[in-house]
């Protein structure tokens, strides 16, 4: 049986999409669970949307989410695009030359042909159909030009485009996902394989390179489907055996329509630098369309390859839910001891000019770990701690008691803490029974003590409790805390 390949052919016009990383993890996945191979090709054929600085911004994608390759473009250690693998090249248009032969090959057989229609003789056929209600296709004007014609027009250095020869008929495939397909050929324009330009367009590479490269399984976004009879067609000119196909669904807005990428922040980078985990957005872009069981949420990367199945891919668009990222990433970050969130977060607070000592910040992430939605929240969450914000002494009152009443409490709580020795600091639970045991000898109602004390120490309305706060802190600054709420009291 030969081995499954399956490849993922970036176009580098920007950063990747989180539609395109779905695409990148299914074939992955597929590739993994089967004991294949999986390739990255950029596809940089379309020359007037190239970005600088876009290849590598994917390769470093790939590497930060995880998903590694066999066969693809490398960063060397001075950053330096290079490559691994023996059907190279992998940047396409580096394959030029490969492309020409092939499209040579199809000329000569008869499939396709060369065009030399002007852009204006183009658009002016493009109206005239537009007016008269019939599809839009090339009209092949140029198919009957004799061999004597097409060699002047050659000699004359006319510009050309390489056109595909639609044969009659239905083309037909039975498509992973969506099950057999049906497309009439009539309804599929002789497409331009080679531009006047020189380089190819996606059609014609994508078949050559696929077939070269050994791809067994062609998983991609279902824009493509009405592309097929021209991949099928083009198998099947150069004598190929023609791969499986999978089409994937849309990702879609809440309002159901498709995901773009102007719409938000949608790019991979972008979640990564906000702090979001490789291993939530590789699980939330997992389950956009498919879910192992249908049972849970959560799934490791391995769980994902185990149960993962083409089959059970859904034909039908999936929601791109924003909310469930957030809660999900907020899953993973809880996973995470305090010393692994504390490593997680010190790039966030290196680019934010933040800081504290490592003790410090070890407190806060463990006090933090089951609030943060985000990395990035680390940022804020330090600043609270380092910095008593100010605040109205109308929120140190709790609920239906008074400025009196808080005073009070306050001021019990102050005296508490400070006959409360340094090694009761050395956790919150030693905090808490201790403040825990003095409302319940003195006879006093926890939110009358708890509220105002939490508030003093953070600020805030909403905080971690007064326990973390003070063990955060340490007895010296929770004192001065007090202190001061107690001022503001009395003024």
């Amino acid at each position: 049986m030969p081995i499954i390949v399956t490849r993922f052919p970036p176009s580098p016009t920007g950063y990747l999409h989180v539609g395109g990383l779905r695409t990148a993890l299914y074939n992955w996945l597929f590739a993994r669970k089967h004991g294949g191979k999986f390739v990255l090709r950029i596809e940089d054929t379309d020359r007037e949307r190239l970005v600088p600085g876009a290849v590598e911004a994917l390769i470093k994608t790939m590497a930060a989410v995880g998903l590694d390759y066999d066969e693809g473009p490398v960063l060397d250690a001075s950053g330096k695009v290079v490559e691994k693998g023996q059907n190279g090249p992998y940047i396409q248009s580096e394959r030029k030359a490969i492309h020409d032969d092939h499209a040579r090959i199809l000329v000569e057989k008869g499939v396709a042909y060369r065009c030399f229609c002007s852009k204006d003789r183009l658009d002016s056929l493009r109206k005239q159909q537009e007016l008269a209600k019939l599809t839009t296709k090339y009209d092949r004007h140029c198919l009957s030009l004799s061999k004597e014609e097409v060699e002047q027009k050659m000699s004359a250095s006319e510009p050309f485009v390489i056109r595909l020869k639609i044969p009659e008929g239905t083309t037909v495939i039975d498509d992973a996902i969506r099950g057999r397909i049906e497309i009439d050929n009539r309804e599929v324009d002789d497409q331009v394989l080679v531009k006047s330009d020189g380089f190819p367009t996606y059609h014609l590479a994508n078949v050559v390179d696929d077939h070269m490269m050994g791809v067994t399984h062609v998983i991609r976004g279902e824009e493509w489907i009405s592309s097929v009879p021209k991949h099928v067609m083009l198998y099947k000119a150069f004598g190929w055996t023609v791969p499986t196909f999978a089409h994937l669904p849309l990702i879609l807005n809440a309002d159901r329509s498709k995901l773009s990428k102007r719409q938000g922040d949608v790019a991979v980078e972008d979640y990564l630098a906000k702090g979001y985990l490789p291993q939530a957005l590789l699980n939330f872009v997992a389950l956009i369309g498919f879910n192992p069981s249908g049972e849970q949420e959560l799934y490791s990367i391995e769980e994902l390859k185990a149960g993962f199945e083409l089959e059970k891919v859904n034909s039908s668009g999936g929601v791109f839910n924003p909310e469930k990222l957030d809660w999900m990433n907020g899953q993973y970050i809880r996973r995470k001891s305090p010393e692994e969130l504390m490593a997680l977060c010190l790039p966030f607070l290196i680019a934010a000019g933040k800081g504290t000592d490592a003790n410090t910040l070890l407190k806060i992430c463990a006090v933090e770990r089951n609030r943060l939605v985000t990395l990035a929240g680390i940022v804020d969450a330090v600043e609270s701690f380092a910095k008593l914000p100010a605040y109205d002494p109308g929120m140190l009152v709790w609920k239906k008691a008074d400025q009196a009443d808080a005073l009070i409490n306050l001021t019990a709580a102050r005296t508490l803490i400070e006959s409360l020795p340094e090694s009761e600091f050395s956790s919150v639970a030693l905090i808490e029974t201790a403040v825990k045991r003095y409302i319940a000898d003195k006879g006093l109602s926890n939110g009358n003590m708890l509220w105002p004390m939490r508030v003093a120490l953070s600020g805030r309305s909403a905080s971690p409790s007064p326990f973390e706060y003070a063990w955060v802190l340490g007895k010296a600054e929770t004192l001065q805390r007090l202190k001061k709420a107690i001022d503001l009291l009395s003024a």
